[in-house]
């Protein structure tokens, strides 16, 4: 059994909180010690409730050249010892300078996992930092590290996210009054998982519903995540007539309460890694749309098990929208067969498993 410690800037909710805990948890379940190095955040008190250690790290920056790498080195470079820690997993662009160097100096193992898509700037390619290992979420992202970074490809292993298929078996039963918590009226609901960034392309999707509305009059825009273009995207919303149909949410500890008032998931993003909302929204037996970009063409199979549009086309978004809103059969069958794909190929005692293999081979390395 390994001795596991895991590095993130922070442990708020959003995806890569999300994978590490339920990495973290389903390692801890086969036999493994699991620590968490972060600047801590909301989501710490779920570690705690899974008996998995979590060790403040001053870590709140973007900068690869902040002093807190240093700081943070000097605290881990004796919980290495003190913890017997076997490998070093880290999830961000800051968290995989601290373990490189922490690995130059001890001589530990360590994993990165890309979960998206970086810009190729001259320090990330003079200082790439990558692990022995380097995970990918996705065929993209792996295509990505190979043609942009210059990854050797024997060096990235594919290992898909998984998601808890258990978690998502039984809908939940308070959709009125959940509507009514979210200020939502009688009407289809169109729906985003996402926080409000220029990437998740929230713009397009309120332009579509612009659209939407003027064919189906009674439908709402529900937006379930923090950001900082709120403001903007209200305004948008409001010069298109629509803010009173629209509500902007916070996130939410448990997003199947949201995917229970939704009728039809979007993720009209301009760049996705793969999706986990989109994962979600899946399992969940939700119809989805979603942009044609990325890791989300691996899970959306068009026609299939959802519908893909291009990328900043807010009408053909809106088309899709409005096909699903009104063929509920059609919807209803794209919705159970996207379960069905991730049932099959996206659990997450599946991306645990492969995990835990390449933790495996980067110790025989």
């Amino acid at each position: 059994m390994m001795n596991i410690l895991i590095l993130a800037n922070h442990f708020n909710p959003g995806g890569i909180s999300s994978y590490i805990l339920n990495l973290a948890q389903g390692l801890a379940v086969r036999g493994h010690k699991v620590y968490i190095g972060s600047a801590g955040g909301e989501w710490v008190e779920r570690l705690t409730k899974n008996n998995i250690e979590h060790i403040n790290l001053p870590l709140k920056t973007k900068s690869i050249i902040s002093p807190k790498i240093l700081f943070s080195y000097f605290i881990l470079k004796k919980v290495l010892k003190d913890k017997r820690i076997d490998i070093i997993h880290s999830q961000t662009r800051v968290t995989s300078v601290l373990a490189y160097w922490l690995s130059a100096k001890t001589a530990m193992p360590f994993v990165s996992t890309a979960h998206g898509f970086f810009k190729p700037r001259w320090e990330r390619l003079r200082f790439p930092c990558w692990g022995d290992l380097v995970i990918a979420i996705s065929h993209a992202v792996k295509e990505h590290l190979i043609r942009d970074f210059k990854v050797a490809p024997d060096k990235i292993r594919l290992v898909r996210n998984g998601i808890k298929v258990s978690s998502f078996q039984f809908p939940v039963s308070r959709r009125k009054e959940i509507k009514e918590e979210f200020g939502l009226k009688n009407g289809p609901v169109v729906g985003i998982i996402a926080r409000l960034s220029e990437v998740k392309g929230h713009k397009y999707l309120i332009q579509a519903m612009s659209e939407v509305a003027a064919e189906i009059p009674e439908v709402q825009l529900l937006s379930v995540g923090d950001g900082a273009i709120k403001k903007e995207l209200e305004d948008l919303a409001r010069s298109l007539g629509i803010l009173e149909r629209a509500r902007f949410i916070p996130a939410v500890a448990d997003t199947r309460e949201a995917l229970s008032v939704m009728d039809v998931f979007v993720m009209p993003s301009l760049q996705e890694g793969l999706g986990l909302s989109i994962m979600e929204a899946m399992l969940s037996g939700l119809a989805v749309a979603a942009s044609s970009v990325g890791g989300i063409p691996s899970l959306i199979k068009d026609g299939q098990t959802g519908i893909l549009v291009r990328p900043k086309d807010a009408s053909a978004l809106a088309k899709a929208i409005i096909s699903l809103l009104r063929d509920n059969k059609k919807a209803f069958e794209l919705g159970e067969n996207a379960r069905e794909l991730i049932v099959k190929e996206f659990s997450l005692e599946r991306m645990i498993h492969e995990t835990e293999e390449v933790y495996r081979l980067c110790l025989r390395q």
